[in-house]
């Protein structure tokens, strides 16, 4: 929770005892999708010259995130991506106009996250898919049973189930660029009657539900027909709710600096919408206490501007320090959203609107701008996110989707804050957006020594895509002296100290 004051002369007050609620790691989750370098080249690569960069499975030993396989999936068909790789078909990709070999299938993608330590999601073909073939994926990834789609797993070389936890009802299918594109109301129930089938055959997984950007009438009306207090079974017990996520989707950017790192605020708002429309349908649906209310799931984020990463030719961004400080802005907001936010996943993990890109030589990874302040609040902003109060002038121009309309004040200083409880560290994370000013800022339960890492370049257009890595993080050590420190203008700060 922050807090806003108008100040000329800044301050931050942190309160380490305020402790508001836990951080699920599950925000700083990340997203694939088989679009443009993501699959074949950033994280299968079995080509690649450089042997050192690749393992024995063919996987880049330099990359790595968690799935939600987006518009791809209206046309996936996931038996067509197991068994032996030589008799797997090859079929025109629909969303992005590529052929799809099905060379890295279900249980290459399962392999590949047991390596690098992920949870898998996946995402149920709502286009051209059936229930049937819905059911039989489920079944392959976590049956335990005698029954055809787990043996079939088991015939494939894996005897022990996937356990696969999160599982998407679709993606987008608002759109219309989406393959069966869908109204709210023939979504919603369609996405009702998959539930109660996939909840029967494992009531153990979680169902993401199908989203627009939060503050929509689609979502209200999907969440309005799915969130029902659920009946007993024939042991008396409650059975698990249907919908555990609502997701949600946003990218922001501007070629206007204070427009490009103000624009995520456009998702804290959509958040806070969602969060209500949530509430609204789970009162009128008379839920009781004991029955848990669903959250959020922000599975695609990110700064993206088509017109300079076109998505039919991959969508490589060359991200700048003004998009880094996005990123910032972004990630500060699922920290203070993290009551109502289970999982936020960055779009996407590798060379498609990626903090990392691999080489076209195959000789390495380049790690972006915009990788400085997704490493550090992956590694240090957990365990529980606790009170802060901020006073900071406020920028009063032109803003994304003009959001200011209903959320006002949009202060040059961004910040979130956390106790890390393994630690007993507190964390401390400030975007200062202003391209010029330095701020010489006032800070309340902050003294002695301090962590500091620092994302910041010299200028906001700096880029790491040209061969010079001119935005990386730096580490040093530093006196908060009188209470006092200056946040340096166009940076990303976090500051650590022992509560």
């Amino acid at each position: 929770m922050t807090t806003y004051t108008h100040a000329s002369s800044p301050s931050i007050d942190v309160f380490p005892n305020h402790r508001l609620n836990p951080i699920n790691r599950n925000i700083y989750a990340g997203f694939t999708e088989h679009m443009g370098r993501c699959i074949y080249g950033g994280i299968y690569d079995p080509e690649n010259p450089n042997n050192e960069l690749v393992d024995e499975n063919g996987f880049r030993k330099d990359s790595s995130a968690i799935q939600a396989s987006g518009n791809f999936c209206a046309t996936y068909h996931w038996e067509d991506g197991v068994g032996p790789r030589d008799k797997r078909p090859a079929f025109p990709e629909l969303a992005w106009g590529t052929v799809e070999t099905n060379q890295f299938g279900t249980d290459e993608f399962m392999k590949w996250c047991k390596i690098v330590g992920a949870e898998p999601y996946l995402c149920l073909n709502f286009g051209t898919g059936t229930l049937d073939e819905a059911l039989h994926w489920l079944d392959y990834c976590n049956g335990t049973k005698n029954t055809k789609y787990a043996n079939l797993r088991r015939a494939n070389g894996h005897p022990e189930p996937y356990n696969v936890k999160y599982w998407a009802l679709g993606n987008e299918m608002w759109g219309d660029w989406q393959i069966e594109q869908l109204t709210a109301a023939a979504y919603a129930e369609k996405a009702h009657q998959w539930a109660k089938a996939l909840k029967l055959l494992d009531p153990s997984i979680q169902l993401i539900l199908c989203g627009a950007e939060g503050a929509n009438s689609w979502d209200y009306t999907v969440l309005k027909h799915c969130i029902r207090a659920t009946k007993k079974d024939d042991l008396g017990e409650e059975r698990k709710p249907l919908i555990d996520m609502h997701s949600i989707h946003l990218y922001t950017a501007s070629y206007d600096h204070y427009e490009n790192v103000t624009a995520p605020l456009a998702a804290e708002r959509n958040i806070e919408v969602a969060s209500a429309f949530i509430d609204t349908a789970y009162y009128e649906a008379q839920i009781p206490a004991s029955q848990p209310r669903p959250l959020i799931c922000f599975d695609e984020w990110n700064v993206w501007m088509p017109a300079r990463a076109v998505g039919s030719s991959g969508a490589e961004e060359d991200y700048t320090l003004s998009d880094a400080l996005a990123v910032g802005v972004w990630l500060n907001i699922f920290v203070r959203k993290s009551a109502d936010v289970a999982m936020a996943n960055i779009a996407q993990s590798v060379n498609v609107l990626s903090p990392l890109m691999t080489k076209k030589d195959g000789s390495g990874i380049v790690k972006q701008t915009t990788w400085g302040p997704y490493e550090l609040f992956c590694k240090y902003m957990k365990g529980h996110l606790i009170a802060v109060q901020l006073a900071c002038d406020d920028y009063k121009g032109k803003t994304f989707k003009d959001y200011t309309r209903v959320t006002r004040k949009t202060p040059y200083l961004d910040v979130s804050a956390t106790y890390d409880d393994t630690e007993g560290m507190v964390n401390l994370c400030v975007v200062n957006m202003h391209k010029e000013d330095d701020y010489d800022t006032k800070l309340g339960g902050v003294s002695g020594k301090v962590q500091v890492f620092e994302v910041n370049g010299e200028a906001i257009d700096v880029t790491n895509m040209k061969g010079e890595q001119k935005v990386d993080i730096q580490e040093k050590e530093a006196e908060v002296k009188e209470g006092r420190y200056v946040f340096p203008k166009h940076s990303v700060t976090l500051l650590r100290w022992k509560a």
